[in-house]
């Protein structure tokens, strides 16, 4: 499969606090605390974060201290270390003055003490819950809650580990949304109402920019690409999707040599224009007159857009920046995030085909993806090498971002199953997607909620984590059920 370009990467800032007067109490109490400080670093940095370590913070002058520091190291996500009791003048000082979500780790040692020997010392090297209420209740009348609380067990907890990786996972989504360029080229398709979304609005949501580029920007790499460049993506193309003969489809034939040139253009073309403008994702839609080098290049990305997909970088069709950023947002967690909308249901079954005719992100690909020349692309101008292929059976979420009347953003969640089956050979993404209680009692639900009639699709269920990150960007989010 294609090797990632664009890598996951988190900044998490971690201090663990203390009743600094345990340790002239209880001797050793201080390096076992210290111990433990350090093994909670080590179960974070598993999970592919860099962990910036402010040690224990004792006091409330350390407290200042810490915050200053945080505040300048460009954090993602700040893990406060409930590693014993510690009184809240430890923790508000942080809180009040730093910016980034706060998850508590109340993690103890042991699985439950020995009462047979138990004592103080013991109670206080496992005392991580105490102050919890205390700094939850301190952080709400400072008006920042914490974002989450992990308790649970040190070592050999697979519940507790569960819960740190995600937060590692959501602060690598947030780590990718701090300066991205999220490009518009063209327009919307004429005339999807859902699709439009003012540059700025997007910005204050998710504090990214947004680039306006031009059709002509990316007809200068076209026309400028070397024989070698589009060899190499040739081959690439060759190597990563199948090109079998049609079946039932009239407007699909086995892909041509032109078509298969036609999309290695576009694919390095694409290349350059990312480097170029040094883009995050791009979202597009632009149809140039009849025999025009503008439609020539607009109709040859779809096989390049699925491999950039691939690589990190998501780039989705109809201009739809919402769902390209939750399409970001899904590949940042691992996850995918293909390009997909509903198809027709199979009420058989009790199933409906979800896809799309458009990239999709193919390193979540159940088999090997599909490549077909198109006779025509339906709705749209032009024709061309089209992917086909199912996503992996098994739990998938689709995320869809959409706006409210009053200019808000809103996720939109939902997670079903998908399973094994045929899918229509018409050189479009298709999986059978299966939801609870029915499916067509969950696609009225989620229509209800007036999302657009786009969303990211991926692998595993993930609604709870992706909610997590909404109410960290201060995004009104449902997971419909």
């Amino acid at each position: 499969m294609i090797e990632r370009k664009v890598k996951r990467q988190g900044r998490i800032a971690f201090f663990s606090v203390v009743h600094a007067v345990y340790f002239d109490q209880f001797e050793g109490l201080e390096a076992s605390l210290k111990k433990y400080h350090a093994d909670t670093i080590k179960l974070v940095e598993k999970n592919g974060v860099e962990v910036v370590d402010y040690g224990i913070v004792g006091s409330n002058a350390r407290a200042f201290e810490v915050a200053d520091l945080i505040a300048g190291d460009k954090i993602d996500v700040i893990f406060c270390n409930m590693i014993t009791y510690a009184t809240s003048s430890v923790f508000a000082p942080i809180v009040q003055n730093t910016k980034a979500p706060i998850v508590l780790v109340a993690l103890q040692p042991l699985m439950a003490m020995d009462y047979t020997k138990a004592c103080t010392y013991m109670q206080l090297e496992n005392d991580n819950i105490c102050s919890v209420p205390e700094f939850t209740g301190v952080a709400i009348r400072l008006g920042r809650p914490v974002k989450d609380v992990i308790i649970g067990c040190l070592y050999n907890d697979a519940e507790a580990e569960k819960q740190v990786a995600e937060w590692c996972d959501i602060a690598k989504v947030l780590n990718g949304l701090k300066g991205a360029r999220f490009a518009l080229m063209g327009h919307v398709l004429e005339a999807m109402y859902d699709m439009h979304a003012d540059p700025t609005a997007i910005s204050a949501a998710f504090g990214v920019h947004v680039p306006l580029l031009e059709i002509e920007d990316i007809v200068r790499e076209y026309v400028a690409l070397t024989e070698e460049e589009i060899e190499a993506k040739k081959k690439i193309i060759c190597e990563e999707f199948d090109m079998p003969d049609p079946k039932s489809d009239p407007v699909t034939m086995k892909l041509t040599e032109k078509d298969l040139i036609h999309a290695s253009k576009g694919a390095a073309a694409l290349d350059r224009f990312v480097e170029k403008y040094n883009l995050s994702g791009l979202a597009y839609y632009y149809e140039g007159e009849v025999g025009s080098i503008q439609r020539e290049v607009a109709t040859s990305f779809i096989a390049g857009n699925s491999i950039l997909n691939a690589q990190g970088t998501p780039m989705c069709g109809e201009f739809d920046i919402k769902t390209l950023i939750a399409m970001f947002i899904m590949d940042k967690l691992g996850i995918g995030g293909s390009f997909a909308e509903f198809h027709p249901f199979d009420f058989k079954e009790d199933f409906i085909l979800v896809g799309h005719d458009g990239p999709h992100h193919i390193a979540i690909a159940e088999g090997k993806p599909v490549l077909r020349s198109l006779t025509k692309f339906h709705g749209k101008p032009g024709s061309g090498a089209s992917v086909e292929f199912k996503i992996k059976e098994g739990p998938i979420t689709m995320l869809g971002i959409t706006q409210k009347a009053d200019g808000g953003f809103k996720f939109v969640i939902g997670e079903g199953e998908s399973k094994k089956g045929p899918i229509p050979p018409t050189g479009n993404t298709n999986t059978r997607g299966f939801f609870e209680p029915t499916t067509k009692e969950f696609i009225k639900r989620w229509v209800m909620e007036g999302p657009t009639h786009h969303y990211a699709l991926g692998i595993g269920h993930h609604a709870d984590t992706i909610k997590k990150i909404a109410d960290v960007l201060g995004i009104e989010s449902v997971i419909v059920r």
